[in-house]
């Protein structure tokens, strides 16, 4: 499983294995809302999966995602490959996303 985030407020979140990965799961509207937002990309680990979430923003980040976009039995149907700061993303019928350092998904595949 990938690395641990060391940011306090991912590491409080309860985990998952998703895509071969041990993720933090946002639960609350705060984790939510904030995602990887103002975090450094080594505190963000192996990401954060955003559960009932067909959308995400990336405003307040400081480094660039990789967006997953999962079905029901989280299986990626889109993804989007090094968003940058300060934009939108979504997928119609998504159920989940995972967010992911930019690069992580390539090096995980």
């Amino acid at each position: 499983m990938a690395d641990r985030p060391t940011a306090p407020r991912l590491r409080r979140l309860p985990l998952t294995a998703v895509l071969g990965r041990e993720a933090p799961v946002a639960v609350g509207f705060r984790a939510r809302l904030l995602g990887l937002a103002r975090l450094d990309r080594e505190e963000a680990g192996a990401g954060l999966l955003i559960p009932r979430c067909a959308g995400v923003h990336t405003f307040g980040m400081r480094f660039r995602l990789d967006l997953v976009f999962l079905d029901e039995r989280g299986r990626p149907l889109s993804t989007r490959l090094s968003v940058p700061p300060r934009r939108l993303a979504c997928f119609h019928g998504a159920a989940a996303v995972l967010e992911i350092p930019s690069g992580g998904w390539e090096a995980a595949r």
